[in-house]
């Protein structure tokens, strides 16, 4: 018995994948309550309302792509309309029991990173869970905590705190996965977007007032940036001044308007020292066939283009060649500016 928990905890922390590893654990969980009925829950921030987002339920499935993953967050519940043993469970970072009037006990676990709980597993159990099992299940949820630790160490970029170059693709792939099972050039789909965000004239940030205030500049972006958008959004630091964001589930105003928002906010922010600093965005639609470079170079393209057009501005690229104002070559590799 010891050594088959050992092994599942084990083959649990191989995962590298967020989910799958929130999978594993509410399965080796439900396995060693010995109960069937464990549901699974992540945690997303919505400025100021943190939404309750359910997983996929079936545990005994293989893990896959699910569709609804990245689904808009702002249709779930707040955290706040939950029963009060989870909110309590989130503030007071422990395991909290919940007994129910049929005489079971509704456990509500928390799944922690480092920096807050992320997400709740809640298991539905036939009495109280008694000090071994909870120090059992408090050891495994140790694990998680220097797991997750370990994979936003090696995931997040040390500045900023924001996801960094290399867990791009994954987030990609399944953005892309999604839009390819549930029809993403449906008149009825909304579609997913990556924007790229350049600071602009940040060389002479850093040459003015040295790089320890361009790093300020960098921060404080950054923090603007997750307060711009939604909490199911994804912003990635690429390597200096550059952060890409990928917006799943937007209408093209919708995402016109988020884009727009974050540029007037940019420009309308007093950095210390610097003062006033203004930000150029190229922006492109994610299609069920990309690939993440190609989608980049288009966003890219639309960058260039808003560099070259007065600085501080944002461009839609597929609008872009729309209007005709840039030109794709025959090869597909380059764009023209008019």
């Amino acid at each position: 018995m010891i050594k088959s928990l050992i092994d599942s905890v084990a083959d649990s922390t191989l995962h590298r994948d967020r989910d799958r590893f929130h999978l594993a654990i509410a399965r080796l969980i439900r396995d060693y309550l010995d109960t069937a009925n464990v549901s699974l829950y992540r945690l997303v921030d919505e400025g100021s309302v943190t939404r309750v987002v359910p997983e996929d339920p079936s545990l005994d499935a293989p893990y896959r792509f699910q569709p609804g993953s990245s689904l808009d967050a702002a249709r779930f519940p707040a955290l706040s309309d939950m029963p009060t043993s989870w909110q309590d469970c989130v503030r007071e970072h422990r395991i909290v029991q919940d007994p129910q009037s049929g005489g079971t006990t509704c456990a509500v676990l928390p799944i922690e990173s480092e920096r807050d709980v992320v997400g709740l597993l809640v298991v539905e159990c036939a009495n109280q869970l008694q000090t071994r099992e909870l120090e059992f299940v408090g050891a495994i949820l140790r694990i998680v905590k220097n797991h997750l630790s370990l994979l936003d160490y090696g995931e997040r970029d040390t500045l900023t705190g924001m996801l960094n170059r290399k867990t791009f693709e994954s987030t990609f792939e399944k953005v892309r996965h999604r839009l390819r099972e549930t029809g993403g050039n449906s008149k009825d789909a909304e579609p997913s977007w990556l924007g790229l965000i350049d600071i602009d004239k940040f060389k002479s940030v850093n040459d003015t007032y040295g790089h320890l205030f361009g790093d300020e500049v960098l921060l404080l972006i950054a923090q603007i940036m997750q307060r711009s958008f939604r909490g199911a959004d994804q912003i990635f630091r690429f390597g200096g001044e550059e952060f890409v964001v990928v917006l799943d589930h937007a209408t093209t105003a919708g995402v016109e308007i988020a884009f727009d928002r974050l540029r007037a906010t940019v420009e309308q922010f007093a950095f210390p020292q610097v003062g006033r600093v203004t930000i150029s965005l190229g922006y492109s639609e994610i299609f069920p066939n990309d690939n993440p470079t190609t989608c980049v170079e288009r966003a890219d393209a639309a960058l260039y283009y808003a560099k070259h057009h007065g600085r501080n501005n944002i461009r839609h690229y597929e609008a872009l060649v729309a209007t005709g104002e840039l030109i794709v070559k025959s090869d597909g590799e380059e764009a023209e500016l008019f």
